[in-house]
């Protein structure tokens, strides 16, 4: 798990329509809101990418990007960001190498049955490639105006 202090593990995954975003393509240009989300077009993953579309014109003022990385390949993000209008950024991360590197795939246990999965979590990057915050297991609701405070704060 990484904690606030930590260097961000630097990655490169594919933006829904097929670019390829690297993290460390925003140093020195723009802190960095990386949340990983379990699975497009739920309802808790609904809400937070909604939110965190509302708030895209304050993430922007504040030199910040927002990227989302699931599991879900890219047509399933490009399906989701169109149903919602969304206008985060959508990554996939189809082998769960960066969730592992950000210490978000887990075991989880559901209706008594545990497997692999992706735990909420939200980290803010800042413009020199360090992590500010690292916040594992957040809820959907309230999360986007919560991290835009804390971006507002560096």
């Amino acid at each position: 798990m990484l904690n606030p202090g930590d260097t961000a593990p630097d990655f490169s995954l594919e933006e829904t329509d097929g670019e390829q975003v690297q993290l460390s393509g925003f140093k020195g240009e723009k802190n960095v809101v990386i949340y990983f989300y379990p699975k497009d077009d739920t309802p808790g993953c609904t809400v937070e990418a909604q939110d965190f579309t509302a708030l895209q014109e304050q993430f922007d003022a504040a030199d910040t990007v927002v990227l989302g990385i699931s599991r879900d390949d890219c047509g399933s993000h490009a399906a989701f960001r169109d149903k919602y209008g969304l206008t985060v950024k959508l990554l996939s991360d189809p082998d769960a190498s960066v969730c592992e590197q950000y210490g978000v795939w887990q075991e989880k246990a559901k209706g008594g049955e545990k497997k692999m999965g992706i735990v909420r979590s939200t980290f803010i990057v800042d413009q020199a490639g360090t992590v500010r915050h690292a916040l594992y297991g957040v809820s959907a609701e309230g999360h986007a105006q919560e991290v835009l405070e804390k971006i507002k704060a560096l």
